[in-house]
């Protein structure tokens, strides 16, 4: 676990996660090596009248991701994250720097499959 991508719409890790993952404003890329931030905005997902899912997957996958924090995200997302190799973790509405807890202190666990249908 190098990148980890976080959903959500606020810019920082006091933000909250956003539930959805096609349609959030933006990615927080966090690299714990380095232990910067940045954005990865999502405007082009967020306004696709289909496949919002899939070009978010596609751009977390570009970005050289290896771990995605987000509330849900759906089947078709998810195979396109699973063949890249990208680890799925659900996590609740929470801060990104309580999420990022969590899933350092092994508390979140790695989604096996979409959690839910398409078009959520």
């Amino acid at each position: 676990m190098k990148l980890i991508a976080f959903s959500t719409s606020g810019t920082e890790l006091d933000a909250e996660l956003d539930p959805r993952f096609g349609r959030a404003r933006g990615f927080l890329l966090y690299d714990l090596e380095l232990q910067q931030i940045r954005l990865l905005e999502n405007e082009q997902s967020r306004n696709a009248a289909q496949g919002a899912g899939i070009h978010a997957a596609e751009a977390i996958v570009r970005a050289g991701v290896d771990t995605l924090v987000t509330g849900h995200c759906g089947p078709k997302a998810f195979r396109v994250l699973d063949a890249a190799g990208v680890q799925v973790y659900n996590c609740p509405v929470i801060p990104l720097q309580e999420a990022l807890q969590a899933l350092q202190g092994g508390i979140l666990q790695a989604a096996t499959a979409a959690d839910v249908e398409g078009h959520w």
